[in-house]
């Protein structure tokens, strides 16, 4: 049984601790928030520091839930005492900050839609591809923009909150080549935060590929959606699909569940020693900074549209 610290209980922590709560193999010991916006579930010890909880609780696996500018000193603190580390996105928005460490071998990012059925084997086989393209629709309303997620400094904008996971499962599986020239556009509406309501950006890249992203948080009728379409070079397309691509290469109607997926992704953690081959779903913190760097790019790059609409 691998003993299992959960740092962070927000939002997103919540869904984790309720996943680890039915893991085979995990029990949970110990959530460490000094102000849980979520109440930590009944019968485990809470911690105001995630330094104590490590100190006390010597986890064998920690999951990483906070914001941007705490996870990644957490994550590595984490992996400096021996334990596995998974730690959600976007865990910082700067990639100079991914400068490799040695304990970075042990943290992976928590992407649970890469175990999406079909998923494993595509990363695990690679074909050639020559583009992708993202698309990302959904609704984020006023409350879901509070606190730290306010501002683009502390929180990113919708490539690094929402549509990551579809960019980075994208950059996974096109050939590694350096940017050669990206254009974007931003659109903001109801400036409810810093970051944007939608964004469109082409990233040609020095081998010719191109990775194409439409991303909206601010759709009223059309259908909520997170897909990945992959062209190959020998001219067959797959399609990643489903609400946050948990369909995979499979049939929508039959796709598996956050919860289910959940588990899967915790499962596939390696114990510290490695022994064993790496689950091809796992994304590793080093990988993190090719996506981060195309995110930034996109950013840099980008203007701001005039858009007709309501300002809330």
């Amino acid at each position: 049984m691998r003993r299992v610290l959960l740092i962070g209980s927000g939002e997103v922590g919540a869904k984790h601790a309720t996943a680890l709560l039915s893991t085979e193999g995990m029990i949970l010991v110990g959530v460490a928030d000094p102000s849980p916006v979520v109440a930590p579930p009944a019968g485990v010890p809470t911690y105001a520091r995630w330094e104590t909880a490590l100190e006390v609780l010597d986890p064998d696996v920690v999951v990483v839930a906070t914001p941007p500018g705490t996870a990644l000193r957490a994550a590595r603190a984490a992996a400096r005492r021996g334990a596995s580390v998974l730690v959600e996105k976007p865990v910082t928005l700067d990639p100079a900050e991914l400068s490799p460490v040695p304990v970075d071998q042990l943290i992976f990012v928590a992407f649970q839609p890469h175990f999406a059925p079909g998923v494993p084997q595509l990363l695990a086989e690679t074909p050639a591809a020559r583009r992708a393209e993202v698309r990302l629709v959904c609704r984020r309303d006023r409350s879901y923009y509070r606190s730290w997620r306010t501002r683009y400094a502390t929180a990113g904008g919708i490539l690094h909150q929402q549509a990551i996971h579809g960019v980075a499962l994208a950059l996974r599986l096109l050939p590694s080549s350096p940017v050669s020239s990206c254009t974007a556009q931003v659109y903001r509406v109801r400036r409810w935060a810093e970051s944007e309501d939608r964004i469109s950006a082409t990233t040609l890249f020095d081998n010719g590929t191109v990775l194409t992203v439409d991303a909206r948080v601010d759709s009223v009728d059309e259908p909520r959606c997170h897909e990945l379409t992959l062209h190959l070079e020998d001219g067959r397309r797959l399609h990643v699909r489903g609400q946050n691509l948990e369909a995979g290469l499979g049939d929508p109607s039959a796709a598996p569940a956050d919860l289910e997926l959940r588990r899967a992704m915790y499962q596939a953690l390696p114990t510290p020693d490695g022994e064993g081959p790496r689950h091809p779903s796992l994304f590793h913190l080093a990988q993190l900074g090719r996506t981060l760097e195309v995110i930034a790019h996109a950013y840099r790059t980008a203007h701001t549209a005039p858009q007709a609409g309501p300002a809330a």
